[in-house]
């Protein structure tokens, strides 16, 4: 069963180092993979299969898109014929995140988000794919289903990704948001991505990042006057204790708000609590300032 001309997909996965969701993947979208089946319905691979994955891989890894990539391979001309153009699944692209990313596949994963990009608004890729994406893995961890090392390369890359989105969202002349966490709050993926959806909505964005001292966030704000101040925290605790202090950060002349889960249950006057997801957040937030 597992000679070249007839390999299981865990087999051809063994041998390319591909994960199998990613090579169901790359079959549905690109037909790069034509398995033949046998008797009992089992889809079986051949060696030519196994070539064109090996050469998907190398393509990737000098920096090409999965599309790009797989066009190549075919040998198409065009990376992105009219007859296939990209069609933007949600639920495929988290199989796909999942995938590539829990298996260390850096390229791949890379290649996933390049595809989004291409067929997808910044706010689609945010709340149909990143963000739930992201509250299962966290979920995955704590019942035990992937491990620290996973979760930490997962969201490192995607960080990264989304901060490469973020080039430039200082310039222009919208209205400026200023952008931090509370001491000890080192989880700021949300953050971005409500900076990201600001930006969207015409916003120039400072960002201060994670474990910023709430000194250097309130010297920032009385320097640069935001319109919009923003302290954001998983916890509801650190925000409590810092919210007889955020009118006094910008001496009054920024609206601060609270963001993250942490703002659930954050009621004090003339503070707005944003604990929902970071679009609709920033829709409500850009009508109200």
């Amino acid at each position: 069963m597992n000679d070249d001309s007839h390999l299981r997909i865990g087999e051809l996965s063994r041998r390319s180092g591909v994960s199998p969701e990613l090579l169901r993947a790359w079959e549905r979208r690109y037909g790069l993979l034509r398995p033949e089946r046998s008797e009992g319905g089992l889809r079986l691979y051949s060696a030519g299969d196994l070539e064109r994955v090996r050469q998907m891989c190398q393509h990737m890894t000098r920096g090409l898109a999965a599309r790009e990539a797989a066009a190549l391979v075919a040998g198409a001309r065009d990376p992105a014929p009219r007859s296939r153009s990209p069609v933007f699944d949600s639920v495929l692209a988290r199989a796909d995140l999942q995938g590539t990313l829990e298996a260390f596949d850096e390229p791949g994963g890379q290649g996933v988000l390049d595809e989004l990009l291409a067929v997808a608004t910044i706010d689609a890729l945010l709340v149909e794919v990143l963000l739930p994406y992201l509250y299962e893995l966290g979920a995955r961890w704590e019942r035990g289903e992937v491990t620290v090392a996973q979760e930490h390369f997962a969201t490192n890359l995607l960080r990264g990704r989304l901060l490469g989105l973020a080039r430039g969202w200082g310039r222009g002349t919208g209205r400026l948001a200023l952008l931090a966490c509370p001491p000890a709050e080192r989880h700021d993926l949300g953050l971005i991505a409500f900076g990201l959806a600001l930006r969207e909505r015409g916003w120039r964005i400072t960002y201060l990042g994670s474990d910023t001292p709430i000194e250097s966030i309130a010297e920032t704000a009385r320097a640069i006057g935001p319109a919009l101040l923003v302290l954001s925290a998983v916890a509801t605790e650190p925000l409590r204790e810092l919210a007889c202090q955020l009118q006094e950060l910008s001496d009054g002349s920024s609206r601060v708000a609270v963001a993250g889960p942490g703002a659930q249950g954050i009621d004090e006057p003339g503070v707005l609590a944003l604990s929902g997801d970071p679009v609709a957040e920033a829709e409500r937030v850009s009508a109200l300032v």
